[in-house]
């Protein structure tokens, strides 16, 4: 059945918001690492629910992200318009990533679906802040899911990078490094066998950071 959506302002949805507040589900999340900063405590089904009823809308989902409030700037990866996002947009957002969560729902609601994603990858991947630097690794693996159309010498060149930052020991970089290889490893037979052995050399490393990637990414492989 077609949900009719509809076109709302920025008080509106705001207002919305406001009444799914949950202020106890903030508690919970905290428990999972989230960071809900600015947070009203709603949950994801709900804001998916909610963006389902709003018309695509670029000036929105710019509006919603000015708030600062986090549910509003997971909302604005929902009711963008991926090909109207542009560079600068992107890097704007990014740098104010401050949870995992938040950076996995904007690259995986938005940013994969942009013109972008090939060289966000790579270029973010180099970076040092912490949730800016997960984000290359998690258009990687948002990229080896999602598109596609990609071939396969392009998820190759990733492995590279996957590799060359294997040793980086803060959690939520090393978990989207384990995603990234996985997720590539998955897509087909040739990079199965591909991360397979990107990951036993990973294991070769001296940091323990490294090596809990490989084994993971291995035990999930291997199968």
């Amino acid at each position: 059945m077609a949900v009719e959506r509809l076109q709302y302002s920025l008080d509106q949805v705001l207002v919305q918001l406001r009444q799914m507040a949950v202020p106890d589900y903030l508690e919970g999340g905290k428990r999972f690492g989230i960071d809900a900063r600015n947070g009203l405590g709603i949950s994801m089904p709900s804001i998916r629910l909610l963006a389902r009823s709003i018309r695509k809308n670029h000036k929105l989902a710019l509006q919603l992200w000015e708030t600062e409030i986090h549910e509003a700037r997971i909302l604005a990866s929902l009711v963008d318009i991926p090909q109207e996002v542009t560079y600068e947009q992107i890097m704007f957002w990014t740098n104010d990533f401050y949870s995992w969560d938040l950076c996995d729902q904007v690259i995986v609601n938005l940013f994969v679906k942009t013109d972008f994603p090939l060289v966000l990858a790579i270029q973010l991947s180099e970076r040092k802040e912490e949730f800016v630097k997960r984000a290359g690794f998690v258009m990687m693996a948002a990229m080896a899911v999602h598109r596609k159309e990609m071939k396969d010498i392009v998820v190759l060149s990733f492995l590279d990078q996957i590799e060359k930052m294997s040793d980086d020991p803060r959690n939520f970089v090393k978990k989207a490094i384990n995603w990234a290889l996985r997720q590539i490893g998955k897509r087909n037979p040739i990079l199965k066998k591909a991360a397979i052995e990107t990951a036993e050399r990973i294991l070769l490393q001296d940091s323990s950071s490294a090596r809990w990637i490989a084994r993971d990414a291995l035990r999930e492989l291997s199968k």
